[in-house]
């Protein structure tokens, strides 16, 4: 089975470019392993409708990304399946969530979405100003994140282990220089 943890967003804009440097946190810091399964990590940046090819070539998909959330607030953390969204996500943050929910809307319609689970947080959305840095709540809520994943990832059976210690504040300041795909 092919397993894949997406990060989407946008590096330019802080908080909103978390499913990017998380993913690159995890490709870092982990190693996975399993005689049956494959998993892959991939920054999908904000391509959106680019990566329909990509996602369904996966028996399930992990997404990590920003949301917005009814009464939230920065740096609340929640965990989803995109079949049962809680009425609370409201999608309407920034313009690669959209992008993003519809990839996956498209996707559905056609049959093809393999089981997609969400891990987003709210974000401090800045505007037209960009940086690289994240708020202090994104990095406190990137932990809780980090754990979600691993624990999603080694409930197939994947065996997991720290290849390297780093933290998402030093990934951040590369995350650029990988590019996506």
């Amino acid at each position: 089975m092919k397993i894949l943890i997406l990060g989407i967003g946008n590096i330019l804009f802080g908080d909103e470019g978390i499913g990017p440097h998380l993913a690159n946190l995890i490709d870092e810091k982990y190693e996975f392993k399993s005689e049956e399964h494959i998993v892959d990590i991939i920054d999908g940046g904000t391509l959106a409708q680019r990566l329909i090819p990509i996602i369904t070539d996966y028996n399930h998909v992990l997404l990590i990304d920003c949301v917005s959330a009814i009464d939230g607030d920065i740096g609340d953390v929640f965990s989803f399946d995109f079949t049962d969204v809680p009425e609370f996500i409201t999608w309407n943050g920034s313009a690669h969530e959209v992008e993003m929910l519809q990839t996956l809307q498209m996707i559905e319609m056609l049959g093809d979405l393999p089981p997609t689970k969400i891990i987003g947080v709210v974000p401090y959305v800045i505007g037209e100003d960009s940086t690289f840095s994240m708020t202090q709540e994104i990095l406190t809520a990137s932990l809780t994140m980090e754990d979600a994943i691993i624990k999603y990832i080694e409930s197939f059976g994947v065996e997991t282990s720290i290849k390297k210690n780093v933290i998402l504040d030093e990934i951040a300041k590369t995350t650029y220089l990988k590019g996506t795909l």
